[in-house]
């Protein structure tokens, strides 16, 4: 993990850095999905992670260029739906014309297929991603098994695995597996399995003057774990944001990394 500015990031394969905080965007649709994005970029967020299935790219591409920010100063990420297997070119290249841009930072297999192994959709990867059109590859919602059955008949690791990941859902094993095969985790919906309420939370919040959602993404950071929370509503955008001016300590993180089912 390195610093860059105020917000540290991770580095994918190819050298290329992912910020460790970032903006998801699912359920942000239409307008409100569009003014949501243009707020978290205003506010300082360069980092969004979009989807094909959200059907908000070209508001995630409208916000971007209303921001005055370049390309280069935002972090996109996207993903390819279940039902374009076998259309990966028209997919990305769709998901290009819709944000207004020549390539994206990561793209994603947004979930394994049900039927066959992916096998030939990470390959079409592969080329798109040596083609230019995204700086790195990965997946979402994918097992340990999966992962090593891409690698070992392709020879290429997904740089990132975007899982469902929160106090609740906390796997030692699971992130020192990661780790182990050079694979970055994000994690989404950090809250949706978090009780808030929490004592354990509620005290540590108390104890640095933060709430607890903000403990939440804060323990995230302090794992290495790239994390996106999502809202529309700007004060809630700006708290999950302002994470950077404290740190847990180690018997903190014990705590909550305790409170896993």
């Amino acid at each position: 993990m390195t610093a860059s500015s105020e917000q540290p990031s991770v580095t994918l394969p190819g050298d290329v850095a992912i910020p460790i905080l970032g903006f998801g965007t699912w359920q942000a649709t239409g307008n409100e999905g569009y003014e949501a994005v243009l707020y978290a970029l205003q506010a300082g967020y360069r980092h969004i992670d979009t989807a094909t299935m959200y059907g908000n790219e070209a508001g995630v591409g409208r916000a971007l260029r209303d921001s005055g920010l370049t390309r280069g100063d935002v972090f996109i990420t996207t993903k390819l739906p279940p039902n374009r297997f076998g259309r990966e070119r028209e997919t990305i290249e769709a998901s290009l014309t819709a944000l207004g841009t020549d390539h994206v930072d990561l793209w994603l297999i947004h979930w394994p297929p049900r039927d066959g192994d992916g096998l030939e959709t990470w390959r079409r990867f592969v080329e798109i991603r040596n083609e230019g059109l995204a700086r790195a590859i990965g997946v979402s919602n994918y097992s340990l098994g999966q992962l090593d059955a891409l690698t070992e008949e392709t020879g290429e690791m997904p740089a990132l695995n975007q899982i469902e990941w929160a106090p609740s859902l906390y796997d030692a094993r699971t992130l020192a597996e990661h780790r182990k095969r050079g694979v970055v985790l994000e994690g989404y919906s950090p809250f949706k399995n978090t009780d808030l309420k929490d004592p354990v939370l509620t005290r540590i919040a108390g104890a640095h003057g933060v709430t607890p959602a903000q403990v939440v993404i804060r323990w995230h950071i302090e794992h290495g774990i790239v994390v996106i929370p999502k809202s529309v509503t700007p004060e809630r955008i700006d708290l999950n944001r302002e994470v950077f001016g404290f740190t847990l300590t180690g018997s903190e993180i014990a705590e909550i990394d305790a409170l896993a089912r």
